[in-house]
């Protein structure tokens, strides 16, 4: 099983009323709730894990992860409010206002952390949940405990303007940078991380602190897979996008499924992957981020939508 921990939130998507009035609708979405989704509807055997509230926005999260067929069980609920992100959208790209005070997802801590079960392969962390404590600081401590014997992959999916701490947030990535197996970041996550540079060589920089396969997604170009062993690239297919939110979770999602279904979520496996394992990584990754920009929302595909 692929277990992903991280937030889980309702999105408030702009719409405009019948009568012509701005409006917002409540979809569910989060980060790492989009990719247990999407791993979920690619046929991979998901489970996520977040604080989760009793609330009605709360069943409707737990609802959407029983959909798409994810497990949910390991999330401790409360009575505490759900994380709700006001949505805005300039040309397709997105930008969030976070309501997020004392809520059922921020408010986890390190003492309600499960023992990981042993079906579970591999541990997906990143998103919000990275920025705030308590949960940060619980997140972070699963990680590096799984990361001993369980692949563990991060999305820092890094958001500057949710940041108070900057230098605490920049070391606590640094750790699960160096703890993780697989690392994927945006170009534009990747030069905040190291500055300015080549995607290449900031990437190599990122391999030698520990990782074994980094993922670099630049948009519409594609993407780019970067081990000790060389480089890797993929362009992106060409859609009429109607925006772009879930895109780089639903990749997240592909690459997870494909190594599953290689039989490659182990240590061994993804420090030793050869081209044409990381290749159907990426195809899968790129086909599922596809579909969801091809719709709008977070709304990743199910396995027979992939062409």
């Amino acid at each position: 099983m692929i277990l992903c921990c991280g937030e889980a939130l309702i999105d408030m998507l702009p719409r405009e009323s019948r009568e012509g009035e701005a409006a917002f609708a409540p979809y569910p979405g989060g980060a790492v709730f989009n990719t247990a989704v999407a791993a979920g509807r690619l046929g991979a055997p998901t489970g996520f894990f977040a604080g989760l509230s009793r609330d009605l926005f709360g069943e409707m999260l737990a609802g959407a992860l029983a959909a798409s067929g994810v497990a949910s069980d390991l999330c401790p609920r409360s009575d505490r409010p759900t994380t709700l992100a006001f949505v805005r959208l300039v040309d397709g790209q997105a930008s969030y206002a976070f309501y997020d005070e004392g809520t059922a997802g921020r408010m986890l801590s390190p003492r309600e952390l499960p023992p990981v079960p042993q079906g579970v392969s591999a541990l997906f962390f990143g998103g919000i949940s990275l920025v705030s404590e308590p949960c940060g600081s619980a997140y972070e401590a699963l990680m590096l405990a799984a990361a001993r014997d369980r692949v563990t992959m991060i999305d820092p999916n890094v958001r500057p303007g949710f940041i108070r701490d900057e230098p605490a947030y920049r070391a606590r990535i640094d750790r699960m940078l160096a703890a993780a197996d697989i690392v994927k970041v945006s170009d534009e996550d990747l030069r905040w991380i190291f500055g300015a540079g080549a995607i290449g060589d900031l990437a190599a920089a990122l391999l030698s602190r520990g990782p074994k396969l980094v993922l670099v997604t630049e948009g519409a170009s594609g993407a780019h897979a970067f081990t000790a062993a060389g480089a890797r690239f993929r362009p992106a297919r060409r859609v009429d996008v109607a925006d772009t939110v879930g895109a780089g979770d639903t990749f997240n999602a592909g690459i997870l499924t494909a190594l599953h279904e290689a039989g490659a979520l182990t240590k061994g496996r993804i420090a030793d992957a050869d081209a044409a394992l990381i290749d159907a990584a990426l195809e899968l990754g790129i086909a599922a981020a596809a579909v969801t920009v091809s719709r709008p929302g977070a709304n990743p595909p199910w396995r027979r939508e992939i062409a």
